[in-house]
């Protein structure tokens, strides 16, 4: 738009000179110029009062511009919350931003005061515990020395599983944590279940729209599902591939008292690439008897039509209860819309505030066949209770072979899973699956799931320390095929634990060979039950306390990998004492040096 001398109180000259000027402004140039005029206007006086010549007026200051830069922290324990934290980095990088994205465990907390937009990805761990790389920013962030932070503009997601009793507690801590210190929220937190996708795809969107509304002049693209950006290959968590079973072997011994099962899956043709430490995803389908049980119960038609996902996928009701939703697990927020779908006045009595103890002891071991027992009739339809069931999660397991070793084939090592709870033998939906149903030729929808929280050193030098009993030997057997691949020179220490020594040594003849070919250096094992007092991985360990503890002060890394709840809880307790009687420290100090390796990786956990 010309200014018009016609109707300005400008001259012909000074109107050609802001016409010259006035194209060529930034936004934040018209500001300033502005402010400036509007304090350089004469003092209006009141009556009576004489007006003095005003002094030379200095511009005002215009506003501070909103920062451009993103500081993207994710804690995370299987891989799932550093995926998401480098995709939605990515995404933020096409919209322009400068993003910087971080493990939790290296970020110097004296950056904290730099940082202006703030995002956290973090995963709940165990009951309501941060993942391990995310404990000692989560120590710092809710202890006397964390900043005051009111400059900060901060937005948190959170991932967890709805079926644990602190359901995200480590986002909620942290969402609230950084409120408490004086941050803002650019968007508000969002919860993740085991579905994540498109609830972290949504926030994503709702990030982006926060942070551009602060930005000058600066409008959101359209933006993609984050989380499937993620994916090197076209084949991912939201496409799985079909992948060929080779073998599937029971690798215990007649008379044991477990079912240990060895299979071989083909990658070729998928692209699929691993490392070793990273995570295979395996899609299961339910148990056939379990849905058929459920069909006889509810009583609809199997073969009715029902949309199984926002996309508007078609499915038969029968279909959609065995490969589409959860069947065997009953989770609060399940309960609380499904009792919408009842009549039973003790089911919406269950699901009342105060009644929390009562709702988590019947949540506890039982399926939705109970609760379709326990609490008819039912008035729904087969699509409103499609509607409020979870989707079937994919299950992890740790990668028991290096491509290296492998080429197109991927091992896994699967526990079966057999218990009764409440009257009825129950199964574990993928381990029984592999253990029952599936065969040599049969087809799996699986996806790698890296893992960078569980990695073996960059240097081959390096010595290690492997604690894995059960199951947890999965990973260890990669690691040393790995090893063996590269002609890794470090030393290396294999602690394994099982119930028998006859029937449960699993990879027996693998670990013997490599002891024999010097890729393995020491090997203590523990077979509990064919001693009268009871022997674990634990006192192996402090049998050999102190040259362990050398191995320690020689920079090796430790790996833990098994059962979170007792076995490593025990193997950290073991590693403090062994720290504390071997190096001659108090329990603080050992305390501090279990943290520092940590901090340094030299501590990598894959627990479950």
């Amino acid at each position: 738009m010309q200014l018009q001398v016609m109707n300005s109180p400008f001259n012909e000259e000074q109107a050609e000179l802001l016409n010259r000027l006035l194209p060529t402004l930034t936004e934040s140039q018209k500001v300033w110029l502005c402010g400036y005029l509007a304090a350089t206007q004469s003092v209006t006086t009141a009556p009576g009062v004489v007006a003095t010549q005003p002094t030379e007026v200095t511009a005002p200051t215009p506003a501070k511009a909103i920062s451009k830069d993103v500081t993207v922290l994710y804690g995370s324990q299987t891989g799932n919350a550093q995926r998401l934290a480098d995709s939605t980095g990515k995404t933020l990088e096409k919209q322009g931003f400068k993003v910087t994205v971080s493990s939790m465990s290296d970020f110097k907390p004296n950056q904290f005061k730099k940082v202006e937009n703030l995002l956290i990805v973090v995963s709940t761990h165990g009951e309501g515990e941060p993942p391990d790389n995310a404990i000692s920013f989560h120590e710092f962030l809710h202890g006397r020395r964390a900043p005051k932070l009111d400059g900060l503009r901060f937005s948190v997601l959170s991932l967890g599983d709805s079926s644990y009793e602190f359901f995200c507690q480590t986002g909620k801590e942290f969402d609230q944590r950084l409120e408490e210190l004086g941050g803002t929220r650019l968007y508000a937190r969002v919860d993740c279940d085991l579905d994540f996708d498109e609830p972290a795809a949504e926030w994503v969107k709702g990030v982006i729209g926060g942070l551009s509304e602060a930005q000058e002049g600066t409008a959101a693209e359209p933006v993609g599902n984050s989380a499937q950006e993620a994916a090197t290959t076209i084949y991912n968590r939201t496409t799985p591939f079909q992948a060929e079973v080779l073998e599937n072997l029971n690798l215990n011994g007649r008379g044991s008292n477990k079912e240990t099962r060895h299979l071989e899956i083909s990658l070729e043709g998928s692209g699929l690439t691993y490392e070793p430490g990273d995570s295979l995803g395996v899609y299961p389908e339910n148990d056939p008897e379990l849905v058929e049980l459920l069909l006889k119960e509810i009583k609809f038609d199997p073969n009715e039509s029902v949309t199984v996902n926002k996309q508007g996928a078609i499915s038969s009701f029968k279909e959609a209860l065995s490969t589409h939703f959860e069947i065997t697990v009953i989770t609060k927020p399940l309960l609380e819309q499904i009792a919408k779908l009842s009549t039973n006045n003790e089911l919406h009595e269950l699901v009342l505030p105060g009644s929390e103890a009562k709702l988590k002891e019947y949540i506890k071991g039982r399926d939705l066949l109970d609760l379709f027992r326990d609490y008819g009739p039912w008035g729904a339809s087969a699509q409103e209770f499609v509607s409020v069931l979870r989707k079937m999660p994919p299950r992890l397991y740790s990668i028991a072979s290096s491509l290296s070793a492998n080429p197109d084939e991927v091992h896994l090592t699967i526990g079966a899973v057999r218990y009764e709870a409440h009257g009825r033998e129950r199964n574990g939906v993928c381990s029984i699956l592999c253990a029952e149903r599936l065969q040599p030729g049969d087809t799996l929808p699986i996806f790698i799931q890296n893992n960078q929280n569980f990695k073996l050193p960059e240097n081959p030098d390096t010595p290690i320390i492997m604690v894995g009993p059960g199951t947890g030997v999965a990973p260890f057997r990669a690691f040393m095929q790995e090893r063996e691949e590269i002609a890794a020179e470090g030393k290396s220490w294999m602690f394994f634990g099982d119930q028998h020594f006859v029937t449960d040594f699993l990879y027996q003849t693998e670990w013997q060979k490599w002891l024999k070919d010097g890729v393995l250096t020491n090997m203590d094992v523990a077979f509990s039950r064919d001693t009268e007092e009871k022997v674990y991985v634990q006192h192996r360990m402090l049998e050999n306390s102190k040259e362990l503890f050398q191995w320690l002060q020689e920079g090796a890394v430790v790996y833990i990998c098994g059962d979170e709840k007792h076995m490593a809880h025990d193997v950290h307790n073991t590693l403090l004492d062994i720290i504390e009687k071997e190096g001659n420290l108090n329990r603080n100090e050992a305390e501090a040096y279990l943290a520092n390796m940590q901090q340094q990786k030299r501590y990598q956990r894959d627990v479950y």
